[in-house]
């Protein structure tokens, strides 16, 4: 039996909440009835759903917050005056330790901006990143940025390259994975400054990854790399284009199937191949995107999911803390600093 876990949420936050979230819990305790839950938000709304829900009652411990982060807030404001809101709260118990981590699906540049603040970045480290799961022809790959960090330089992406290497040891559990930086082409001399600095750092360095190089945007899905590292401008934009993606050919099988009675007929034959590729690209199989780099676990779910996404971002919580992620960082971290890092030298290249 795994060893119980307290996992701390913002109730209040993602666009359904606190209906979407309580179902949520529901659907994570199926999976993962070791976990408890600490519930930031509303008391008297979140009593009176988990008064429907009285098989994850035992599992919940409510604590009430007076205001709740809303989508459009700027971190900075929240940063001056969300303390009592569910988000705040929330973070602030894996800070004090009554959690081992959080996961909300609020504002997302607010979440960053308090679990920054809140929880600090691990010794080593500069910028905390955000890693997401892609699914591909091999089976998935890590890929970070996907927003934290618009203007990234050169020592940036060699840590970003470094967090996706060991969580892809950590959760994925490959042995030696491959790590690749986005680029605009695989020849050397293509790309911006940071990103050629980097690359020259990660080939000539002692770290222990095995440094592939640069790839492009078609590699991702392909599966060429196990770990894509970029800067979150690009990241954030590849990930929205691939989350369209899926949601235009979805819309184009279903509006040719109902085009005719006969491809309604073949409809019927090619069901159960069609449900088959939905489960494989299915986005919330693979909500729950992971703030790597904090002093604490914390996770993101995308603000318009439903139970069954926000369900799978708590088990990425769940599993970070199970792998011991964070303390797998920093002694990464204190391994490599001491001998004159490749952060450093690339220091004047960003």
């Amino acid at each position: 039996m795994s060893a119980p876990v307290t996992i701390s949420i913002d109730a209040m936050g993602g666009d359904h909440a606190p209906e979407m979230v309580i179902e949520g819990v529901r659907l994570a305790h199926v999976r993962l009835p070791h976990v408890r839950y600490l519930l930031f938000g509303d008391a008297q709304r979140i009593d009176a759903l988990l008064e429907k829900a009285p098989e994850i009652k035992g599992v919940c411990t409510v604590h009430h917050a007076e205001d709740a982060v809303s989508n459009d807030a700027k971190p900075s404001q929240v940063l001056r005056t969300g303390r009592r809101s569910s988000m705040w709260l929330a973070v602030d118990a894996v800070s004090k330790g009554e959690a081992a981590g959080v996961v909300s699906a609020g504002n997302t540049g607010a979440l960053m901006a308090v679990s920054k603040f809140v929880l600090r970045t691990l010794p080593g480290i500069d910028r905390p990143a955000i890693a997401g799961l892609f699914p591909t022809e091999r089976g998935e790959t890590v890929m970070l940025d996907l927003g934290a960090n618009v203007d990234c330089n050169a020592n940036n992406l060699i840590e970003f390259a470094v967090m996706g290497e060991v969580f892809a040891r950590a959760v994925l559990g490959l042995e030696k994975p491959s790590v690749g930086l986005l680029n605009i082409g695989s020849e050397d001399m293509k790309g911006n400054d940071a990103v050629k600095a980097a690359a020259a750092a990660l080939r000539d360095s002692s770290l222990p990854i095995r440094f592939h190089g640069f790839v492009e945007g078609n590699d991702i899905c392909g599966g060429t790399v196990d770990v894509v590292v970029t800067d979150g401008f690009t990241g954030n934009i590849a990930l929205k284009t691939a989350e369209g993606t899926v949601k235009f050919y979805s819309s184009f099988l279903r509006q040719a199937f109902q085009s005719s009675w006969l491809s309604k007929i073949g409809y019927v034959f090619a069901k159960h191949a069609l449900n088959k590729v939905k489960m494989r690209t299915d986005p919330r199989r693979y909500n729950g995107a992971m703030f790597l780099g904090l002093n604490g676990i914390a996770v993101k779910s995308h603000g318009g999911t439903d139970a069954f996404g926000f369900a799978n971002a708590i088990a990425v919580a769940v599993d970070l803390v199970a792998h011991g992620y964070n303390e797998r960082i920093r002694k990464e971290f204190e391994r490599l600093h001491p001998q004159d890092p490749p952060t450093q030298r690339a220091a004047g290249n960003g």
